[in-house]
């Protein structure tokens, strides 16, 4: 269905909507789902859509989003609870702590929080794993932050840059890009933002902010090794999907009438995201599943357990795509998009910004990826991006989308509370570390864009 409205009456239709989504969460306190669709809706009553096209655009929205996403987060909360409940986090902790010894616990922290935020979900991962930094803090006696920030920043990391968590899947699924690309990238961007906001940032804070343990961690027990699974078969299991996915994308890329011919078809079946997810957590379930103990029946509790948080996280992502497509529909995409071409603005650098003003304002990284990735789809430039190009703009968003955590995030008080902290520390510390994630990875994107 063909629409056509005034320029100036579509610019005013999407400042009404996007005040409106600020003023219903910040102010109003509601729902961002019910926030979003509101929103998405007034853009489109305001720009003078037809009812009709409205509401075809709200389905299309729903299902053209979760069609790309809904398997990868089931899927993945089901692996990362496995994970879990199995001493994985631990074991992968741990033997990292051995091998880089207590003076360089920060980076074995850093690259710990990484690898277990991939199929953990962040509040998870800082739950299982904080109490190990608060053991190495108690035993070299120095401040909780030389050790708690490495770990945060790798969980901050893993959780915004590294497919399969939800965050850069659904921006890649939004903007079309190959999730092998954003893999790959996504390490690299990382694995910058984790050095930078982790060990080195970790130091900083504490050489400057004496952070005692906490009281209830004091006397903690030590870990039982002799339970916990190996460490080979824990990262063999997680590197799973990643190693199919790019395994898949590097063959794509490999001419046809090569002797790669052969093995095409079987990495494009394996190399497909939710098949690749679904084979690791296949493998999760029997080798740290079943040769661990549990039973069937208490490995399906634990999974269908899992599934409760995915139902808001895929409902909110479906909304924000709802969003988009109401943007690009009602035109408003073509007007966005034709300023960003002319101006002399890189679209990795606008992508960031509009990312890192909804996270401001909002708070939630969700939010702030899925308005972000809707407005940057619905420009007619992104359709000319090289997909390296598009890449660096989904870790744009996702960069954006980390930085500045305060007081609207949950987060920031969930950081605060585990390490007795006051809110100018918290501040000074939590905040300035995602930022530092953010825009590390942000221009380490931006750089690379400048190639692609």
């Amino acid at each position: 269905m063909e629409f056509a409205a005034n320029p100036a009456r579509l610019c005013v239709a999407a400042l009404c909507g996007i005040v409106l989504l600020l003023v219903l969460i910040i102010k109003g306190k509601l729902q961002p789902l019910i926030a979003i669709l509101i929103s998405a809706l007034g853009i489109g009553l305001i720009a003078g859509m037809p009812v009709d096209m409205i509401v075809s655009t709200v389905t299309k929205g729903m299902g053209e989003t979760l069609k790309g996403i809904a398997l990868l987060v089931g899927l993945g909360s089901m692996f990362g609870a496995i994970l879990e409940i199995s001493g994985g986090a631990e074991r992968v902790a741990l033997t990292m702590m051995r091998r880089f010894g207590e003076k360089n616990a920060p980076w074995a922290l850093g690259l710990t929080g990484m690898v277990t935020a991939i199929p953990v979900f962040f509040d998870a991962g800082l739950i299982i794993l904080i109490p190990l930094a608060f053991s190495i803090a108690r035993r070299a006696k120095k401040s909780t932050l030389y050790f708690v920030i490495p770990l945060l920043a790798g969980l901050a990391v893993g959780h915004a840059f590294i497919p399969p968590t939800p965050g850069p899947v659904l921006v890649a699924n939004i903007l079309g890009v190959d999730l092998g690309l954003v893999i790959g990238l996504g390490l690299i961007c990382g694995f910058a933002a984790m050095v930078v906001a982790g060990p080195l940032f970790g130091k900083f804070c504490g050489d400057h902010y004496d952070v005692p343990v906490p009281e209830q961690y004091l006397n903690a027990p030590e870990y039982d090794e002799s339970k916990l699974p190996s460490f080979a078969s824990v990262v063999g299991i997680i590197m799973i999907p990643l190693v199919l996915i790019l395994v898949n994308s590097v063959l794509g890329q490999i001419p046809e009438g090569s002797w790669v011919d052969c093995l095409r078809p079987v990495f494009t079946f394996l190399g497909t995201p939710f098949v690749a997810l679904l084979l690791a957590t296949l493998a999760a379930m029997v080798i740290l599943g079943v040769k661990n103990g549990y039973t069937m029946q208490e490995l399906e509790k634990v999974m269908t357990k899992s599934l409760e948080p995915t139902g808001l996280i895929l409902l909110v992502t479906a909304a924000g795509g709802v969003l988009r497509y109401m943007l690009q529909d009602s035109g408003l995409g073509d007007i966005i998009g034709g300023f960003v071409a002319s101006a002399p603005v890189p679209i990795v650098v606008v992508a960031f910004l509009i990312a890192l003003a909804v996270r401001i304002s909002v708070g939630s990284a969700t939010v702030a990826m899925t308005m972000a990735a809707g407005m940057i789809a619905a420009m007619p430039i992104t359709g000319t991006l090289s997909p390296l190009h598009l890449a660096c703009v989904v870790m744009a968003i996702a960069g954006g989308s980390t930085a500045f955590s305060h007081v609207n995030d949950s987060g920031f008080w969930l950081v605060k509370s585990l390490c007795n902290l006051d809110e100018k520390t918290t501040f000074k510390t939590w905040t300035l570390m995602e930022t530092l994630v953010g825009t590390t990875g942000f221009l380490v994107a931006l750089i690379v864009s400048f190639f692609a």
